[in-house]
């Protein structure tokens, strides 16, 4: 190897260049000790410390590379990216460069060319070219500190290749991972860096280092099984990671993973263990409270969710600080190398609009009309603060498009015997929704399958989807179908007929009712024949109120041949006959409708799953009460005649 003697830094210029490293490192100590998280002395004191290992380390680069220096250089390297960490809050990527640049310095120091190598291929060159014993331990370290970059980008397979290389320098008496064992883990734990002699201090032990790579090797690994759906395996890795060296809130988040997958392997009891030992372990985990609500939810259990929900509602509310750093401050922390978007969707913190609109709809699901209104009406005040800005536009959002919401609400109204208000939401729907809905509407066979759009959009104005348009007719439609329930329930049969009978329900069904995707009819064409029918069953039963039991009848035939076999238009059928006096017509249909096997009439689901949680109040009130007392006046009829109706 050839070297410039004149360019060789001289003992003393290498003495003056240990003596500032240390007491740059000393500063550190005493800052770390006097300071207690980001905003004290230590957040301060890595900002400084950062700019001066920082330009130690380009005065110690300006001269080649030699032997000598180099066990200093790399462990200036080493704090100095440490800083770096510190002062950036994240493992940067473009950071790793200086990993990098300082291989290459080793291999310049050797008389070797690595330049147009990859990082693992330099690891590789390097590791395989040096021999010299006082650089095996600084080159250890800035392994290290190479796998937490990696392990911040999820480079599982670069970190465990690394480690791989790291333990093949420490002899060939090291253990050899057993079959089924985690690979990494087993590499990280048996990973030793090699003695050495007096060194320089660290601002951050290679101990603490290697805990924090093994427990955000097994986070980010039990988050990829978690994702794959290898729910053992990756409950095996969270456990391990909660038994490993992190912050509180780390070991909350952790927790809160083992809930979620305990809840995903069907075991909702374990997975509420788990996640109430997160909100003991960190009380500002609030994604672990969200996913309490949630297993409550799929047990069943109302009053828990709501309580789980309030309680959520509350502490958003409050909007409390970011949890401190633990102490003692570390510049690289566990929650710095685990930033996944796996884990991101897990611990997502809803907001508070979502929270109050999660419990008006589960208030108005599970029947509590009184606290579903006021939960209600707290939302909608809350529109006026400015929906946008409190909820997410990615489509991860609880809570749906605006006017479901306001439908909702009238639906809510209605229940608790509030018709005028209920009037007044929907008229606020209809004028909204009126002028986007083109004259003319055209729906091709295919229909372009759209993201679900975010809550507030498409109502102001602009050109509209051909879904979005379907959409719009739909609430309208159901705006003017809840207005005639309202004026029914109000005894204004006149003008329930008339919201009943609006042009637009006319229009919306005539302009859809023959549009069909692979002999499916769309989403929204089928809600919107769910409407029609409802307002004309709806309309049906105010004329028989008012007794024109022939335009009731025409009504009630119109939405059979909308749903054919729906039991609640063939029931108002019967009775319309029967109202008229066409007995025996009305005692055929009823024996043909009552010998119906079950499962075969097209009757949705009452609870709303099959439609909108907006219509479910709307089958509830068109379903036939009086279905007893007729079949019992139609037995009676046929027991006084000779008439067989099944001929």
């Amino acid at each position: 190897m050839k070297r410039r003697r004149e360019a060789t830094p001289e003992p003393g210029c290498l003495r003056a260049w240990a003596a500032e490293s240390q007491a740059l490192a000393g500063r550190w100590q005493a800052a770390r000790c006097s300071g207690s998280g980001p905003g004290g002395a230590a957040a301060r004191e890595v900002r400084q410390q950062r700019g001066g290992f920082g330009e130690l380390l380009r005065r110690m680069r300006g001269l080649p590379a030699t032997l000598p220096t180099l066990p200093l250089e790399l462990t200036v390297l080493y704090n100095s990216l440490l800083f770096t960490v510190g002062a950036s809050d994240s493992a940067i990527e473009g950071e790793a460069e200086g990993i990098r640049q300082g291989l290459l310095r080793v291999l310049e120091a050797c008389g070797v060319c690595g330049q147009d190598l990859s990082t693992e291929e330099l690891w590789q060159k390097v590791l395989q070219e040096v021999t010299a014993g006082e650089l095996q331990a600084p080159l250890h370290r800035l392994g290290a500190l190479q796998a937490a970059w990696w392990l911040a980008a999820s480079r599982l397979g670069s970190t465990t290749g690394l480690f791989r290389l790291l333990s093949n320098t420490e002899g060939p008496q090291r253990a050899c991972c057993g079959k089924g064992e985690n690979e990494l883990l087993f590499l990280l734990k048996a990973w030793r860096v090699p003695a050495e002699g007096p060194s320089l201090p660290l601002v951050q032990s290679t101990d603490d280092l290697k805990e924090i790579l093994c427990t955000a090797a097994a986070f980010l690994q039990g988050l990829q099984e978690l994702e794959a759906g290898n729910f053992p395996t990756a409950l095996s890795l969270f456990q391990e990671a909660a038994g490993g060296f992190c912050s509180k809130r780390v070991l909350g988040q952790i927790y809160t993973c083992l809930g979620c997958c305990a809840q995903r392997m069907g075991k909702p009891q374990t997975a509420l263990q788990h996640l109430k030992r997160a909100l003991q372990v960190d009380f500002q985990c609030l994604p672990a409270l969200s996913h309490v609500a949630a297993v409550y939810h799929e047990l069943g259990e109302t009053n828990a969710e709501l309580e789980a929900l309030a309680l959520l509602y509350e502490a958003l509310e409050k909007n409390p600080p970011a949890a401190a750093p633990s102490s003692p401050y570390f510049l690289i922390r566990t929650e710095l190398l685990v930033d996944t978007p796996v884990l991101a969707s897990l611990l997502r913190h809803r907001h508070p609009s979502e929270v109050k609109y999660l419990l008006a709809q589960r208030c108005l699901q599970d029947g509590r009309v009184a606290d579903a209104v006021e939960h209600y009406l707290d939302f909608l005040a809350l529109l006026q603060e400015g929906l946008q800005q409190q909820v997410p536009l990615d489509g991860s959002s609880a809570v749906p498009r605006i006017p479901e919401v306001f439908l909702e609400a009238a639906s809510a109204l209605e229940q608790a015997g509030r018709h005028q208000d209920a009037i007044t939401v929907c008229e606020e729907v209809i004028s909204r929704t009126t002028d986007l809905i083109p004259r003319m509407l055209r729906v091709e066979e295919r229909l372009e399958q759209l993201e679900r759009p975010s809550p507030g959009a498409g109502l102001e104005g602009g050109l509209l989807s051909q879904k979005e348009s379907l959409r719009c007719l739909a609430w309208r439609a159901a705006g003017y179908l809840h207005q005639g329930w309202a004026w029914a329930k109000l005894g204004e049969s006149k003008e329930a007929i008339t919201q009943f009978s609006r042009e637009c329900l006319e229009d919306a069904v005539s302009r859809c009712m023959c549009l069909s995707v692979a002999e499916n009819l769309l989403p929204e064409v089928e809600v919107l024949q769910k409407i029609r029918l409802l307002s004309l069953i709806g309309r049906g039963m105010q004329f028989l109120e008012l007794g024109k039991y022939k335009e009731a009848l025409l009504d009630f035939q119109h939405g059979l041949q909308i749903s054919p076999g729906d039991p609640a238009a063939a029931s108002y059928l019967v009775q319309a006959l029967w109202k008229l006096n066409r007995k025996q017509e009305a005692a055929a249909r009823w024996q043909k409708f009552s010998q119906r096997p079950p499962g075969e009439d097209g009757q949705q689901e009452v609870q709303g799953r099959s439609f909108p949680l907006y219509l479910v109040s709307c089958l509830k009130q068109a379903m036939f009460p009086h279905s007893e007392s007729l079949a019992k006046s139609i037995q009676d009829y046929l027991a006084t005649t000779s008439w067989d109706p099944s001929s």
